[in-house]
């Protein structure tokens, strides 16, 4: 698998969220092979849905039977590790009131993940409002829409601690995406690349943030929900690949 930050170099890059747990894994495989016709970077595979590792097990061989793009592991918790992955974030949910999701589950996952020898890219979560099921799961001291300042803090913070990137999240389903204009103000200091993820459902709300520096755009309601993958993503990924890398 391309690496994540060797994709980076590039361009910016598109990926499709799948969670195993809102979905069979026909349906699964079926959302995968469309993406990866639209051309998207990565599959995310997880969520915020706790399921377990034989179910995670099986979406990724399934998935991995139809498709040769990368799967990079989005786990809810530590129980949601399959050894067929390509990578995993190694991620913590920095603004959380519960200490599993800072440091609990990271500490639970890591000789296993080591013991594998799995690539893990670790990764700043940040959950603003509204939030949505990710909000309410990890228990998140949500940021406001408009807060860079709170973001900011979290998101240094993050990166002087050697976190690869910083993910900031609005929730799967929320009915707006992250504020361009927080985007921005991250993007004026940060080092290291940023995700946006969350109410993302066309072309014109992708570019927006990538316009404000948005280096990687994450969709997975938009796949999960349609009857046409593929022709609901392709603008979507064309108008990522159609801005040049940050890190040029």
């Amino acid at each position: 698998m391309e690496s994540l930050k060797e994709r980076l170099s590039h361009g910016r890059v598109h990926m499709t969220l799948i969670d195993p747990a809102s979905q069979d894994d026909e349906k699964s495989v079926q959302i995968a092979v469309e993406a990866e016709k639209a051309g998207t970077d990565f599959i995310m595979l997880g969520g915020s849905t706790e399921i377990d590792s034989a179910k995670m097990d099986r979406a990724v061989k399934a998935i991995k039977s139809k498709v040769s793009t990368g799967i990079i592991l989005f786990p809810g918790s530590s129980a949601m590790i399959s050894r067929y992955a390509d990578a995993i974030y190694f991620m913590s949910l920095l603004n959380s009131k519960d200490r599993e999701y800072i440091i609990g589950h990271q500490r639970k996952a890591s000789m296993l993940l080591r013991e594998m020898g799995m690539e893990t890219i670790s990764m700043a979560y940040l959950v603003f409002e509204p939030g949505m099921t990710v909000g309410r799961q990890g228990k998140a001291d949500l940021i406001g829409r408009e807060d860079w300042k709170k973001a900011l803090s979290y998101a240094l913070a993050a990166e002087m601690m050697g976190m690869d990137l910083v993910y900031l999240e609005a929730g799967s389903g929320s009915p707006t995406t992250i504020s361009p204009s927080v985007v921005s103000k991250l993007k004026e200091t940060l080092r290291i690349p940023v995700i946006a993820g969350g109410g993302i459902r066309s072309a014109a709300s992708a570019s927006e943030l990538l316009r404000a520096g948005a280096d990687i755009i994450v969709t997975g309601t938009i796949a999960e929900k349609s009857s046409n993958v593929l022709t609901e993503l392709r603008p979507i990924v064309e108008a990522v690949h159609s801005f040049p890398s940050t890190h040029d």
